[in-house]
């Protein structure tokens, strides 16, 4: 299975794994399976720290090369592919960083991992649902 972590997910993987349901600790865990990151989550992830609504016990940087290796991350730079998919991606709530994901996961037929319930009624998205 090729996965598109959102963001939360990918923090929790690390800050808070007790978050994460077994299915999604399994996939995640899964050697066949092929996890990718958009540099829009890094993006996210660099909001929340400046908002102090993450923590991390160690430098972003050094943190992001330790998850990288860990989780075996594989980056998706945005692309024109994907701005152009954003056009066609309505939620219907504002929320830049998830019309990206959703964007990113229609235009590289990936599955996201999300915990975000909205998220999982997107029509159209491959979901695998963290509950």
């Amino acid at each position: 299975m090729k996965l598109l972590l959102d963001t939360h997910i990918w923090i929790w993987s690390d800050v808070e794994a007790h978050k994460l349901s077994s299915e999604v600790t399994r996939e995640l865990a899964n050697p066949e399976n092929e996890i990718y990151l958009s540099a829009i989550s890094v993006w996210e992830a660099i909001l929340l720290l400046e908002k102090k609504r993450v923590q991390l016990n160690e430098d972003f940087r050094e943190w992001f090369k330790k998850s990288k290796l860990e989780l075996g991350l594989i980056e998706l730079p945005l692309s024109w592919e994907i701005a152009h998919e954003i056009r066609y991606t309505i939620l219907g709530y504002r929320d830049p960083g998830d019309r990206f994901l959703v964007a990113t996961a229609k235009v590289y037929d990936l599955t996201l991992v999300t915990a975000d319930e909205r998220l999982m009624q997107t029509p159209g998205l491959k979901v695998l649902a963290n509950r």
